[in-house]
């Protein structure tokens, strides 16, 4: 390993999940604006762009037989069906973030948060859940962590210690003597 290797930031994969209606969305904006290093990955889905969304900024809109390609290549870290179309997370997209030493934030649901476990093992599963959440025992465990819901400015101070404790400070050189 080099010395360039060495300084690289140890970021990781942070799967953030819950259950419907557990407040992702909001907890994940708010720690993008405290924590500016953290990159959360643009979906690729077969849906159509609602109003006001961009193609590669809120997604990446395909067709079917784009995401197929994606599908066929393993190209997709993970995907699902939605109703009547399809959405995964572009594998390559979350590789070069985390080499470039980018922690890497991706909000999912139980099933995905599941998915990516089996793909990439060392991701670092966080549970968000509102305060009354019982999780199923086979699903808990899965999660190395659990962050509960109750003020979301508590539970993103939470989640943005967990993710600045996977960024390592630039490795020291040897002493020389």
């Amino acid at each position: 390993m080099s010395t360039d290797d060495e300084a690289r930031s140890a970021a990781r994969l942070t799967v953030l999940s819950g259950p419907s209606g557990a407040g992702r969305g909001g907890v994940v904006e708010q720690v993008r604006a405290r924590l500016a290093s953290v990159w959360v990955p643009v979906v690729a889905t077969t849906r159509p762009p609602r109003p006001g969304e961009r193609q590669g900024v809120d997604r990446l809109f395909l067709d079917p037989a784009g995401f197929d390609r994606l599908v066929a290549a393993g190209a997709l870290l993970e995907w699902c069906r939605i109703g009547p179309y399809r959405r995964g997370v572009p594998r390559a997209d979350v590789r070069s973030r985390l080499a470039e030493g980018r922690p890497v934030l991706l909000p999912m649901d139980l099933a995905g948060a599941l998915a990516v476990r089996a793909a990439v093992p060392q991701a670092r599963l966080v549970l968000l859940a509102p305060p009354a959440y019982r999780a199923d025992p086979v699903v808990a465990d899965a999660f190395a962590h659990a962050v509960t819901h109750d003020r979301t400015e508590r539970a993103v101070a939470e989640l943005v210690g967990l993710i600045g404790s996977s960024v390592l400070a630039p490795a020291r050189p040897p002493a020389s003597g």
